[in-house]
Order: C-alpha cells, then sequence, then structure tokens
C-alpha cells in the first residue's frame, strides 16, 4: 500500500504539468506574442549586403590608421552600425565619440575610471548585472555606450552639443563637444 500513494502522486503531478500550458494559452496577453517575437528576432544592422558593403568599404581604411588587427576593427564597425542604428543614433557620430574618448583602445581607462571604447562608468556593469570585465568587450562596451549616448540625445532633443556634453559629464562647457563634432566632420562622416 505505501508505494500506491508516491505512483498517485506521480499521477496527479503528471496531469498538473500536462495541463498547465493549456492554462497558460488562454491567459496569455496578445500584445505579449509581438513583444517576444520582436526580441527573438535579429536586429537588422544593414538594409543589405551592399549597404554593409559600403559601409566596410567607406569606414574600414579609416579605421585601420587607429586599430591594427582586421578582425576587431571589423567588430568595432558592425558593432558600431548595430547599436547606433537600435538607438537610432548615426554611427558615425559613435565612431567620433569613440575617437575622442579612447582613440579606439578597448582596454582604455580615464582617470575618472571609465573603460573602453566608448569610456563606460565602471559602475553600469553593476548596476546592470553585468561583470565588470565586460566592458573591455567591444559589443558590450559599444551597447552600453550608444544606449548612454542615444539616451542624452532624447533628453536633448537632438542637439549634438548638450548630448556630448552630457555624455562626457561636461554640461555648459564646449570643449569636449567641440572635439567630437570636429572628428565627426572632419575624419567620420559618411556619404552614402
Amino acid at each position: 500500500m505505501p508505494r500506491a500513494i508516491p505512483a498517485l502522486a506521480t499521477i496527479a503531478l503528471l496531469a498538473a504539468l500536462t495541463a498547465a500550458p493549456a492554462r497558460a494559452d488562454r491567459q496569455m496577453d496578445p500584445e505579449l506574442r509581438g513583444v517576444v517575437a520582436a526580441a527573438l528576432e535579429p536586429a537588422r544592422c544593414f538594409e543589405d549586403k551592399y549597404d554593409r558593403a559600403v559601409w566596410f568599404a567607406f569606414m574600414e581604411p579609416r579605421l585601420a590608421r587607429y586599430v591594427k588587427d582586421t578582425g576587431e576593427r571589423e567588430q568595432i564597425l558592425h558593432s558600431v552600425h548595430c547599436e547606433a542604428k537600435r538607438v537610432d543614433i548615426p554611427p558615425e557620430l559613435v565612431l567620433a565619440v569613440m575617437d575622442v574618448e579612447s582613440r579606439f583602445d578597448r582596454f582604455a581607462v580615464s582617470s575618472a575610471g571609465a573603460v573602453g571604447l566608448m569610456q563606460v562608468m565602471p559602475f553600469w556593469p553593476g548596476q546592470l548585472g553585468m561583470s565588470n570585465d565586460q566592458l573591455v568587450r567591444i559589443p558590450e562596451n559599444v551597447r552600453m555606450g550608444t544606449t548612454i549616448l542615444g539616451y542624452y540625445l532624447r533628453i536633448e532633443r537632438g542637439n549634438y552639443p548638450r548630448a556630448l556634453q552630457r555624455y562626457n559629464g561636461s554640461l555648459g562647457r564646449p570643449k569636449y563637444s567641440d572635439m567630437v563634432i570636429d572628428r565627426l566632420v572632419s575624419r567620420w562622416r559618411y556619404e552614402h
């Protein structure tokens, strides 16, 4: 008789587990399907292969002056384009920020403790449940930096100088924003 109780408990558990998905389906929010589907689809960074080829052909030789490793250059250019598109900011602006902030050194650390290509402050990984070593990884650093820059551009309604000054922590002092805008115009302008 004691063996019958575990068997009955197992049958009851299996019945509950098979019934659970049916109840979950009935409770599913119709809008959630679209949100989940969008999150699962890979982001389209480039319109097509031609768009990607033109971007790389135009920017890769410029970046080669600063980043000698071909693989690293490709990863930077890909991450910059994808992340800038994700937050709706010009990828050339991101390159100009990197140029001024770190000179494209992903291991750069500022006197304030900012790290990587976009000089992200080290408190961000902890706030986001990430590890500090992710700050020197190209995709993660670019994602955090472009997200922060995009946020400031939205707050400042597209005003580049003010958004850049916020990004740098120098609001009201134009030296930094002037340098980034100068690099944008003189080195990273992309005509397509």
